[in-house]
């Protein structure tokens, strides 16, 4: 896309990334929809995910491996205590309790991006939940951060 001041440089598009919670029962398929749901709730295109990021351990689960292929981008794992030290606008006790920090998907977009914004507060399934976080540096091609 075009910079709308005219003068040719090319706008970097939005970098998302969706954090994404699974239990052991997720399914790929429900993982999958929820995180389309979830962008498209929100107006948030597809093509703009530049990855999915959770918990440590979580990224080589089924679901989150089928999820991010089908999106095709990569899995960023996060230490649940990397994970404890991101504030975030919905903490669980019961997530805290069975792993160790407050928030999965939310926290770990948020630590994916890097200081970003969360855009979309956390969404769930029976089995699954996604957040989305946008990155901080939104800047016109050639730009340096």
């Amino acid at each position: 896309m075009r910079n709308p001041d005219g003068d040719g440089r090319l706008f970097v598009g939005e970098d998302l990334v969706v954090g994404v919670g699974v239990r052991a029962t997720a399914t790929g398929t429900e993982l999958l929809g929820l995180v389309r749901r979830t962008l498209a709730g929100a107006g948030l295109p597809a093509d703009a995910v530049r990855a999915l990021a959770t918990l440590t351990g979580k990224g080589g689960h089924p679901a989150v491996r089928a999820a991010a292929q089908a999106l095709g981008v990569p899995v960023a794992e996060y230490p649940a205590g990397a994970l404890a030290a991101v504030r975030v606008p919905n903490p669980s006790g019961t997530v805290g309790a069975a792993v160790g920090t407050l928030s999965v998907a939310e926290a770990a977009a948020l630590a994916a991006t890097g200081g970003g914004e969360l855009l979309v507060p956390k969404r769930k399934t029976a089995s699954a939940t996604a957040a989305v976080a946008r990155t901080p540096h939104h800047r016109n091609a050639g730009e340096r951060p």
